[in-house]
Order: structure tokens, then C-alpha cells, then sequence
């Protein structure tokens, strides 16, 4: 018997294709500012968060006809970023708060960025002090711990959502917060 795939098998499989295609393209779209924003906060290296993220959506693709579902695409690309990020420091052999020493963001330039109108310049120079000693102090937190940090400050996750993406228990994850947030209220008092 001819097991060759049939017009209509071949059919059916260009519609599949197109669909699974669409659906990563929308996956792509809604996700890549969040990927890259958490990796270019986490690296303080727009070059390197640029070059992870393609690596993410490029990992994702490949692996996009096995996804199963089972977890948010979303959480599911934040892993997958999370997991670059991971390998990228461990293959360096490079400690985390010297990539941030070297290449760290200028606070002045990203508080530029977001003026606003109504505050004095003392007010403002306080706040960038302020901004800059935060940053200072969450360079210097454990990997894990600063990752949990920004994935709820930056990104907004819900502590579940940090939970799934990191495979830390949320009560794990709700200490980290807390241990984070009691060493950045001790800088700014």
C-alpha cells in the first residue's frame, strides 16, 4: 500500500502550518517587549538583552509545534528567556554584578527619558539618588532573588506566575520579595 502523503493530507498540513505560524506570530508580537525588557533589565545591556530575546523567540519557534499548552505562552517564553539568560552567565563564567559594573544603564539617561514636568529639580535630583541607589542594591542580590525581584517590580507578574516561570514555590517567592524589599527600604532610610 502507497503511504505517500495525498493532496489533501498536504493540504491539510499547509492549513496547519499557517495556523501554527499565526498563532506564534501573535505570541511573538504580544511577548517580545516583555521579554526583552525583563532580559535588558536583568543585563543592563541593551546589546545583550537584544541578542537573548532573539534567542528566546528563535528556541520558541523551533519548539513551537511541541508546546502543549500547559502553561501560559507567556510563562512559557519567560522561561525560556530566564533559561538563556542562566546559560549566558554560566558559560561566561562571569559573576553577574560585574557585567553590571561594566555595563550598567546611565540612571541619568533613563530618568531623562520619563521627565516630569511638575517636579522641582531638587525633587528630582533626590529621586535619581534614590533610583540609583535601588538599582545599586538590587545589583547586589542573589541571581535568583533579583530575578524574582524583577519579574514582580518590572514586569508585574503575579506571585504565581513568578512562581511557574522561575519552578520556585510561591512561598519561596514571597520570602525573596520580602527579603528584597526589607534591603531596599534599609537603603533608601
Amino acid at each position: 500500500m502507497d503511504q505517500r502523503p495525498t493532496a489533501s493530507d498536504r493540504t491539510s498540513n499547509s492549513a496547519i502550518s499557517s495556523r501554527r505560524l499565526a498563532e506564534f506570530e501573535k505570541a511573538f508580537h504580544e511577548n517580545r517587549p516583555r521579554i526583552y525588557r525583563f532580559l535588558l533589565v536583568s543585563s543592563h545591556d541593551p546589546d545583550l538583552a537584544e541578542v537573548l530575546t532573539q534567542e528566546c523567540f528563535l528556541k520558541a519557534f523551533q519548539n513551537w509545534s511541541t508546546f502543549r499548552g500547559d502553561a501560559q505562552v507567556s510563562t512559557w517564553l519567560m522561561r525560556i528567556a530566564i533559561n538563556l539568560q542562566k546559560d549566558h552567565w554560566r558559560s561566561r563564567r562571569i559573576q553577574f554584578w560585574h557585567q553590571t559594573c561594566n555595563n550598567s544603564l546611565d540612571v541619568d539617561g533613563v530618568l531623562q527619558q520619563v521627565p516630569d514636568d511638575h517636579e522641582s529639580p531638587e525633587r528630582s535630583a533626590v529621586a535619581k539618588q534614590q533610583v540609583a541607589r535601588i538599582w545599586n542594591t538590587v545589583s547586589k542580590l542573589p541571581h535568583r532573588q533579583k530575578t524574582i525581584f524583577l519579574l514582580r517590580i518590572v514586569e508585574e507578574l503575579t506571585l504565581k506566575e513568578i512562581a511557574d516561570v522561575t519552578g520556585t514555590p510561591e512561598s519561596t517567592v514571597k520570602n525573596y520579595l520580602c527579603h528584597c524589599m526589607s534591603r531596599i527600604r534599609r537603603v533608601l532610610h
